[in-house]
């Protein structure tokens, strides 16, 4: 008898996106435990990250809406009523003979009832904090600029609520993830699971740093929720010695912002492509992520893998990986002067930056592979099973 006829336990994924679902999908496919994949994603573009035979069903529809948007925002932000359209799309096609449903917070409100009368247990994933302590942190900070946060509907917030409310489990990646969860009353209900990453997409270079300056790269959306004004500040008289590189979509309303701030030794790469981030860690000396709130940002541990020491927060989830001084540093989200002194002793130290980055590819090696994300979610969803009182 082989492992999926002793244990034949059967698992959808819902997803309005792509986000890490896919991997999670793909590790669930190999071990036989897939019964399907909902996305948004056409069938054509999500084959692009899956292997041949993944069981799916789509609605392009709603992704199509999206980008359409993305490209041309005229009217309202359309995710309220695609995280409702999808939804009922969840409703209709992920009940069945089915153990669990695993779906991303916001986009699966309509489908919880219904698979739980079916007898299936439901697991919002959430990448995030809560969503009230999101929106709290980030309209607090964007007003620091004098920009407005415009980040979350309130019926999404209503929405995602209710899903936290109404589901067996909420899996998060972190502990500070989780801590914003229990702030509010929620914690027995929680599955903490850090994500993974590719550890031979992302490896260390073989050669000396190519670079004449030392150079320091933070991966991500430029703007406020990643820290980028206080690194901007942080990185203030280290252009001697060092070059910062801001790689990321520049948010909106932000490059007022960037006018403001002294960007000497500075470039602000915008968007790369995919594909070309590999090289670009590999090309980089230190990742810097000081991020005011996250979920745990897969670009830490793409730089980790990349052999790269890192600074960042405890807001990006560092408590759970890093430890102080090994791996890297952690410093408070918006302190300055502590991000300041954090960068130039690492650009300082080459023996200690070297040492830093070593332990960081081997703390990934030994607990953050999407082999042992996929393992630990096996676990937990079986776990939600048998500790069911029906």
């Amino acid at each position: 008898m082989n492992d999926q006829e002793a244990d034949p336990l059967k698992i959808v994924i819902s997803v309005h996106g792509r986000w890490h679902a896919f991997d999670l999908a793909d590790g669930l496919h190999q071990r036989g435990y897939l019964a399907r994949l909902l996305t948004t994603y056409p069938a054509s573009v999500a084959a692009k990250f899956l292997p041949i035979g993944v069981p799916m069903m789509t609605a392009p529809w709603l992704e199509l809406r999206r980008r359409i948007y993305d490209k041309f925002p005229i009217g309202g932000k359309p995710d309220l009523a695609i995280a409702k359209s999808f939804g009922n799309f969840a409703a209709r096609h992920a009940i069945g003979k089915v153990d669990v449903l695993v779906g991303w917070s916001a986009a699966t409100l309509e489908a919880i009832e219904p698979a739980q009368s079916a007898g299936m247990k439901v697991v919002i994933e959430r990448g995030s904090s809560h969503i009230t302590h999101q929106t709290e942190i980030l309209t607090e900070s964007y007003s620091e600029f004098g920009l407005a946060f415009a980040g979350t509907h309130p019926d999404i917030i209503a929405r995602e609520e209710r899903e936290y409310e109404l589901a067996d489990a909420i899996a998060v990646p972190t502990q500070f993830a989780a801590s914003t969860f229990q702030a509010r009353g929620i914690g027995e209900k929680l599955i903490i699971n850090p994500y993974g990453v590719d550890l031979t997409r992302f490896s260390p270079r073989e050669e000396h740093s190519p670079n004449p300056k030392l150079r320091i790269v933070c991966v991500g959306g430029i703007g406020i929720r990643k820290g980028v004004p206080w690194l901007l500040r942080a990185f203030k008289g280290l252009s001697d010695i060092a070059e910062l590189h801001l790689i990321g979509p520049v948010e909106k309303g932000f490059k007022k912002v960037l006018a403001e701030e002294n960007l000497e030794g500075v470039t602000v790469r915008g968007a790369i492509a995919s594909n070309d981030l590999p090289d670009e860690l590999q090309a980089a000396d230190i990742f810097c992520l000081p991020s005011l709130e996250e979920g745990f940002p897969l670009s830490l541990l793409q730089a980790m893998a990349s052999g790269l020491p890192v600074i960042t927060t405890p807001e990006a989830g560092a408590d759970d990986i890093i430890d102080q001084n090994a791996e890297g540093v952690i410093v408070a989200s918006k302190d300055v002067a502590a991000l300041h002194n954090a960068l130039k002793h690492m650009v300082e130290d080459s023996d200690d930056r070297r040492q830093m980055g070593l332990r960081a590819r081997a703390r990934v090696e030994q607990s953050y592979s999407w082999e042992a994300y996929i393992d630990r979610a096996i676990a937990a969803y079986r776990g939600l099973i048998t500790n069911s009182p029906n």
